[in-house]
């Protein structure tokens, strides 16, 4: 038997041991055949913390203290990872709970255990047979002088909030006059959103962009919920390189040089997600 079809075969102990080691598994709400292009699927990693026949029992998403509210009965689409193979499968919300742990009762969701998973292809890491992910766009600079960022992170934050106010969506955004002071601009897709943090996959031709710095300007497209794309501060934590040789880079959240930035994006993240489960409802 190929070594492949015997991991994907044996999936449900990669997943006892992914438990066992305190690991997490990621998760997307799951629009079905909606093929609404306007919004683009945000994945969240959480921890797992209990297993059973029937339920996975996760923590409940969130970032920075700040949950996301995820709905019973919300469909979803799970990830596993294992080293530099992954699987993708369906599965749905069955209801909320809490795990007692030292520091108290701690909120958690109830997945139901999938039927089955799939392997990702190595080349299509983000779909399988039966579901696509489609991710985020993230523009990246290397941050020059962390104290630049703090006026235009305040600037978007008020864009933000007219846009909404007036029902409009920002058609352009690239004027080099909105930058502070940073390096040159290159791309990478949002991965994940973690508890205090994003990860981002960078292609290798940016590799070495990505390697350059220690601290980073972002910038997530997520219109049109979001109608401007949302900017932040981002410390680079840790790095390693897929079977593509491109980089996974995971980032945390810089608040320092302004805190009260910190419950506008995170807030902001929290209403795509809710967004995305109107969305599900309507494609239903």
């Amino acid at each position: 038997m190929p070594a492949s079809r015997s991991r994907t075969e044996r999936w449900k102990e990669s997943l006892w041991r992914i438990y066992e080691r305190g690991g997490g598994l990621e998760f997307t709400i799951d629009h079905g055949d909606s093929n609404n292009e306007t919004h683009k699927d945000l994945i969240w990693r959480v921890r797992v913390l209990n297993i059973s026949e029937t339920e996975i029992i996760v923590e409940q998403p969130g970032s920075m203290g700040m949950p996301f509210q995820i709905n019973d009965e919300t469909p979803l689409i799970g990830i596993i990872s294992v080293g530099q193979n992954k699987w993708m499968f369906h599965t749905k919300v069955l209801g909320h709970t809490s795990i007692r742990s030292r520091n108290g009762d701690s909120p958690a969701l109830r997945i139901e255990m999938p039927r089955k998973v799939e392997r990702c292809l190595r080349r299509d890491f983000d779909r399988i047979s039966t579901a696509k992910i489609s991710m985020p766009k993230v523009d990246c600079w290397k941050l020059l002088d962390p104290h630049s960022a703090v006026p235009f992170e305040v600037a978007n934050q008020s864009l933000v909030a007219d846009l909404l106010d007036s029902g409009q969506t920002a058609e352009s955004f690239n004027d080099q006059a909105t930058l502070p002071e940073v390096g040159p601009m290159f791309q990478a897709m949002l991965s994940n959103v973690g508890g205090g943090g994003v990860g981002l996959i960078v292609d290798k031709e940016n590799r070495a962009s990505i390697d350059a710095g220690q601290v980073f300007w972002l910038r997530m497209d997520l219109r049109p919920t979001v109608p401007t794309p949302l900017v932040l501060t981002a410390r680079l934590a840790h790095t390693h390189i897929d079977s593509q040789q491109n980089t996974y880079a995971g980032l945390a959240f810089d608040f320092g040089l302004n805190p009260e930035h910190k419950g506008f994006v995170v807030g902001q993240i929290a209403r795509y997600i809710m967004s995305m489960q109107a969305v599900n409802k309507k494609a239903a």
